[in-house]
C-alpha cells in the first residue's frame, strides 16, 4: 500500500465531455477517490448520453453537476464559482475538440466551459476524438495556444478508434492519468523552499530620448520559466526588460529598460536567489554620450560611440558561492563551441544554448529548440517544442541535477 493516499485532503474537479471515451471516467473517479482525492463532476449535456451520473455520483459519493442554472450546491452560491474555488485541479477527461476550442476562445456556455474559465488552479486536458479532428490545424493550434498560457494536456494514444479508424485520438491510459494527477501535486511543491531569479526579454540603449539600440527578443522564454518556476512552489524574483507580455502570477516584477537598470537590480536581488535563470537578451553595447533632446537629420551619415555595458553573467558567476547559476546563449553559428566557452569562461553551472537562426525557434517564435550543457559535460538534446514545454524540460533538467 505505498502509494495510497497520496492524493490525501486534494479536491479535483472532474469535467467530462460528449466522447465515447466518458465510460472511461467512472475508472479515473474510481482510482482518484482510492489515492485519497475528493472528487467532484461535471458533465456537458452530450456527456450524459454516454455515462449516467447516478454511476459517478455513487463512485464519488458527490453530486454530479451538469445544469447551470439548478444548484445543487449550498442555495446561495453559485455552481461555477464555488466549484472553481474549491478545485485544486480541474481535469477535463475526455476533452472533446470541443471543449478545447471554447477554452481557448474564453467561451462559457454551459456549467463545465464557465468553470474552467472561473478557476484560478491548474486545469489539465486529457483529449479524446478522431485521430482527423485532433490533427487539424485548428485543433493544434487551440491546443498550442493554451498550453503557452500554462493549460496542460495529457497526450492522447494510438490505436483503432470508435470509428474505426486507426491513429492518435485515444484518451489515455486511466493509470497514466491518474499518475498525471499524483505527478502534478508533487511537482507543484518541489520548489517550495527555492527563491529563484530570472531575467528575461530586451534592454534598450538610448541613442537620444526617442531612440535606442534593442534586440527582437520577446521575452518568452524566461517568462516561462518565471512562471513553470512560480506554479512549482518558488519564489521568483522576475527582473524584465520592456515586453508586452502579460506578467506571470505570483512573481515579484521588476521592469527595466537598460543594461545598466538590470545588472543593479540583478546584483541587489542576487544575495538571496538559490537559482539563476539569466535568460535576458542583454544589449552588450550602449551609446556613451546619449543626447538629451531627439536628434534631427542634419547628415546622410551619423557615428556613434559605443561603450561595453557590464557583463551580468560573469559578474553573478565571479561572486556566486552556493549559487545555480543557468546562462543562456543565443547563437547563429558555431553553438556548441561558443556555448562551451561561455560555460568554462563565466563560472556556469548550465547553459542552454539555441540557433536563433532557425525559423521554428528563437527570438519572438512561440517554439523553441536547443541543446543544455551542464559544468559536469552532461548534454541534453531539447528538440522544436512550446517555449513553456521547454521551461519546463530545463527546469526539470536543473532540478534533477542539484
Amino acid at each position: 500500500m505505498k502509494n495510497s493516499y497520496q492524493l490525501s485532503n486534494k479536491n479535483i474537479v472532474l469535467g467530462i465531455t460528449g466522447g465515447i471515451a466518458a465510460y472511461k471516467a467512472a475508472d479515473i473517479v474510481s482510482k482518484l477517490k482510492k489515492e485519497g482525492a475528493q472528487i467532484k463532476v461535471v458533465m456537458t449535456k452530450n456527456a450524459l448520453n454516454f455515462i449516467n451520473p447516478l454511476t459517478l455520483e455513487t463512485l464519488s459519493g458527490n453530486p454530479v453537476y451538469y445544469d447551470t442554472f439548478e444548484h445543487r450546491l449550498n442555495a446561495w452560491e453559485i455552481d461555477h464559482i464555488s466549484l472553481a474555488k474549491w478545485a485544486d485541479v480541474m481535469l477535463i477527461a475526455p476533452a472533446t475538440a470541443n471543449i478545447i476550442s471554447k477554452a481557448r476562445c474564453g467561451i462559457a456556455d454551459d456549467l463545465l466551459s464557465t468553470t474552467i474559465m472561473a478557476t484560478t488552479s491548474k486545469v489539465i486536458f486529457a483529449p479524446a476524438m478522431n485521430t482527423n479532428m485532433l490533427h487539424n490545424p485548428i485543433v493544434q493550434s487551440n491546443i498550442a495556444y493554451l498550453k503557452d498560457l500554462g493549460y496542460e494536456f495529457i497526450s492522447s494514444e494510438s490505436g483503432i478508434l470508435a470509428c474505426g479508424d486507426f491513429g492518435d485520438g485515444k484518451l489515455a491510459k486511466v493509470d497514466d492519468i491518474v499518475k498525471y494527477v499524483k505527478d502534478f501535486f508533487l511537482r507543484t511543491t518541489d520548489m517550495s523552499n527555492m527563491n529563484v531569479l530570472v531575467t528575461a526579454g530586451p534592454t534598450r540603449e538610448y541613442i537620444d530620448p526617442v531612440r535606442y539600440i534593442s534586440n527582437p527578443s520577446s521575452g518568452k522564454m524566461g517568462y516561462s520559466i518565471a512562471q513553470v518556476c512560480a506554479e512549482r512552489g518558488a519564489t521568483v524574483d522576475l527582473v524584465s526588460g520592456p515586453t508586452h507580455i502579460t506578467p506571470p502570477t505570483g512573481v515579484n516584477l521588476y521592469r527595466v529598460e537598460t543594461a545598466r537598470e538590470m545588472y543593479d537590480k540583478v546584483m541587489e536581488l542576487f544575495p538571496r536567489a538559490q537559482i539563476v535563470f539569466k535568460s535576458a537578451a542583454v544589449g552588450d553595447y550602449g551609446v556613451e554620450n546619449k543626447a538629451k533632446h531627439k536628434l534631427k537629420k542634419t547628415k546622410d551619415t551619423m557615428e556613434l560611440k559605443l561603450k561595453k555595458n557590464p557583463d551580468i553573467l560573469k559578474e553573478l558567476g565571479n561572486q556566486k558561492t552556493n549559487q545555480i547559476l543557468v546562462g543562456f546563449a543565443a547563437e547563429t553559428r558555431d553553438i556548441e563551441e561558443y556555448a562551451l566557452k561561455k560555460l568554462q569562461e563565466k563560472n556556469l553551472d548550465f547553459i542552454f544554448v539555441n540557433d536563433v537562426s532557425r525559423e521554428d525557434a528563437g527570438f519572438e517564435r512561440d517554439t523553441n529548440a536547443g541543446i543544455l550543457f551542464t559544468r559536469e559535460g552532461d548534454r541534453v538534446e531539447l528538440p522544436v517544442q512550446t517555449k513553456r514545454e521547454l521551461a519546463c524540460r530545463i527546469v526539470d533538467e536543473v532540478l534533477k541535477r542539484i
